[in-house]
């Protein structure tokens, strides 16, 4: 009725992300170019609001209305570009259509890598946003990628990586194909694909026994918030969820793939955005698990009820970094990671 007060709480739980600080690597009139840690998405997605580029850009550095020109994996490290301007966007937008943007990559995979370079060319299928998972598959769509070992130390490869395309895990799909899967990939290094573990596309199961499988063993060790998910997650089917994924599709869409060029346009951060997470936060963000002094504990909440150990910080690093973009007019590059060095040790 007239004059009634309404009021509304929401209470959130967000994943672990690493402590890693963004660095700006160019700040100009036109571009802000980030060396974005690994665990942190690009924007608001998902269970994840602070705990993002955009945010953390906008409250530490006070950069407002980025326009979005590619953008990461969750889990990659890199080189992360934004547009100051529509104008600035829509140009850089085209070459990245035109497929002009020169995309180097840097990994560290499992076993020895051929020392010939390799070129894969495997369809890629996306089998379910809210997990994050893909696979070859004949009805997939084109991908190719081009692959040089850098070095091998015994155990594991360093291998320069330059994607044609850019669909979402493209990389670490096609890794997973030829056998030799990223060390510490929490998707495509795992027991659940098999003995194999998805080498040459062999899986002997259906998409949702495999989603199940994966789901289980990051459950077994308390790391289902490695894959951005919740038990509340987890209890729904997720053979269907791929009808109506809500904003894991945007989730899963802050990936490798260059061609989202659609976002380009539309700035993904405004003060009003911010405004709203701020006042979001104060009204009963969730982010202590421990039940200590200040937190708040919702009874109808399952992440409330549930007692999970804190990542180790290797947990929230995957070994793929986004070394270098070039354009027609522009390139920008970051530092090697560490885990890159060929004298790193495991």
């Amino acid at each position: 009725q007239n004059n009634d007060f309404l009021r509304n709480t929401v209470h959130r739980h967000e994943p672990p992300v690493t402590a890693q600080p963004i660095h700006i690597l160019v700040e100009n009139e036109e571009v802000v170019v980030v060396d974005k840690p690994s665990s942190l998405p690009v924007h608001p997605c998902g269970r994840f609001r602070h705990n993002t580029v955009i945010f953390i850009l906008g409250k530490e550095h006070a950069l407002q209305e980025l326009h979005t020109i590619h953008r990461l994996d969750r889990m990659t490290s890199g080189v992360l570009m934004f547009a100051k301007t529509l104008e600035v966007s829509k140009k850089i937008d085209e070459q990245v259509r035109e497929r002009q943007l020169e995309k180097e990559y840097v990994c560290r995979v499992v076993g020895e890598f051929p020392e010939h370079e390799v070129v894969c060319q495997e369809p890629i299928l996306v089998v379910s946003y809210k997990v994050g998972v893909c696979r070859v598959d004949p009805k997939g769509k084109f991908c190719k990628t081009t692959f040089q070992r850098l070095s091998y130390n015994g155990r594991t490869s360093v291998v320069k990586c330059l994607p044609q395309t850019g669909r979402t895990h493209q990389i670490r799909v096609h890794l997973q194909y030829l056998g030799h899967p990223i060390v510490n990939d929490p998707i495509y290094n795992m027991e659940a694909w098999g003995p194999e573990r998805g080498k040459g596309g062999k899986i002997d199961k259906t998409d949702e026994e495999l989603l199940k499988a994966l789901v289980e063993e990051h459950r077994s060790k308390q790391s289902l918030d490695i894959l951005g998910i919740s038990e509340e997650d987890v209890d729904v089917d997720l053979g269907a969820e791929n009808k109506d994924c809500g904003n894991s599709r945007d989730c899963m869409k802050d990936t490798e793939d260059s061609e989202s060029h659609s976002v380009a346009a539309h700035p993904l951060n405004s003060d009003s955005h911010l405004e709203m997470l701020e006042k979001t936060k104060e009204l009963g963000s969730c982010e202590n698990r421990g039940g200590e002094k200040g937190s708040e504990r919702d009874p109808l909440c399952l992440e409330c009820k549930m007692s999970r150990r804190d990542p180790s910080p290797q947990e929230l690093v995957m070994y793929l970094h986004a070394l270098r973009y070039k354009g027609a007019q522009f390139e920008y590059c970051s530092k090697m990671p560490q885990w890159a060095m060929e004298d790193w040790e495991e």
